[in-house]
């Protein structure tokens, strides 16, 4: 009879805490005073077209012409994030970002940054903003070259007197290639690093 009177009890109490938790868990109120933990920290990064989707991207370029692009971040780190978002661009036989190794660490370009865009997101956070660019360039036809002049990008005229990109006879482009790496502060090192995260735009050059 006691036995059975004190497992009477314990499932009173196992109940009373069940319920307990379910109303924690229920309130809205109550329910961002508790902490759960994270299974993973990263960034999101994406570039969608001109009509805000994963599609229609702007390829067949002519110098001079506006295109627009939405480049967006979401942090998931757990902190709010100090982000620069540096703008390259490169011809086939400049640095890209690269896997370095089995490690499967991505590396980026070398090239130097035309543009920054600096940019801070809260824990949870996101970020997006629709970008305007232009190509100003000619056409070499001895050297059968595209020539750049320069990049206009949010209504800023950014030089690339010396950029060329030479004719691809087997894919019949000038090519072009608008990157966008993500670096990210470290305050232990008192400077950026690259995030590992990049987009970018592949172009053909009409003339």
């Amino acid at each position: 009879m006691l036995f059975d009177l004190d497992l009477r009890e314990y499932q009173v109490l196992f109940l009373v805490a069940v319920a307990v938790c379910a109303l924690l868990v229920a309130s809205p109120a109550l329910s961002r005073l508790l902490v759960y933990p994270r299974t993973e920290s990263f960034t999101e990064m994406w570039l969608l077209g001109p009509n805000h989707m994963a599609e229609d991207y702007p390829f067949n370029l002519t110098s001079g012409s506006n295109y627009n692009v939405y480049l967006g971040l979401a942090n998931h780190l757990g902190y709010c994030a100090y982000y620069v978002v540096e703008v390259k661009f490169r011809n086939e036989t400049q640095s890209s970002p690269t896997f370095l190794g089995s490690v499967g660490n991505l590396t980026s370009s070398n090239l130097t940054s035309l543009y920054n865009l600096t940019v801070f997101v809260s824990d949870e956070g996101s970020w997006e903003e629709r970008l305007t660019f232009s190509f100003d360039y000619g056409f070499n036809s001895s050297l059968m070259q595209v020539q750049f002049h320069s990049m206009v990008l949010k209504g800023e005229a950014l030089n690339m007197v010396g950029e060329s990109t030479a004719w691809n006879a087997t894919k019949k482009v000038f090519f072009g290639n608008l990157l966008f790496e993500t670096w990210i502060y470290n305050a232990t090192l008192n400077d950026f690093q690259f995030h590992g995260r990049s987009v970018d735009l592949k172009f053909n050059m009409t003339t």
